[in-house]
């Protein structure tokens, strides 16, 4: 069966950091990206950061930039968002989505996924 598991979120204080995991199965890794997505309360969901699985390609919002990291690990078929620097304003669920990158090397967050894992709760204090 096609899993993604989202984990690693918790509570940080403000400055701090996290590094949550995608792990991924049930499909040939290599031929997809891995998307996070985030959702506050309240709020529309928005893209936060890809990885293209093949060749290790990044992408990252505006919002992230600087302070998030993603990489990947073909062997465990995992992807880990570091977070770096965080803020109140980062507080909402995580997801992790696979997207089949068919021809392209440059993932993005802007069409549906085919796949979606449960999310990781992250809380930012200050």
């Amino acid at each position: 069966d096609v899993q993604l598991q989202a984990s690693g979120g918790g509570l940080v204080q403000a400055g701090g950091s996290l590094r949550l995991s995608c792990a991924a199965s049930g499909f040939n890794f290599d031929d997809y990206a891995i998307v996070w997505f985030r959702q506050a309360p309240g709020k529309e969901r928005e893209g936060v950061s890809c990885i293209t699985n093949s060749d290790g390609f990044t992408n990252y919002a505006d919002s992230v930039k600087g302070r998030f990291t993603i990489s990947n690990d073909k062997a465990k078929k995992t992807v880990y968002p570091q977070m770096n620097n965080l803020r109140p304003e980062d507080t909402a669920v995580y997801y992790c989505a696979a997207d089949w990158m068919g021809p392209s090397f440059h993932c993005h967050w802007l069409a549906p996924q085919e796949y979606w894992g449960k999310g990781t709760q992250v809380t930012v204090s200050s």
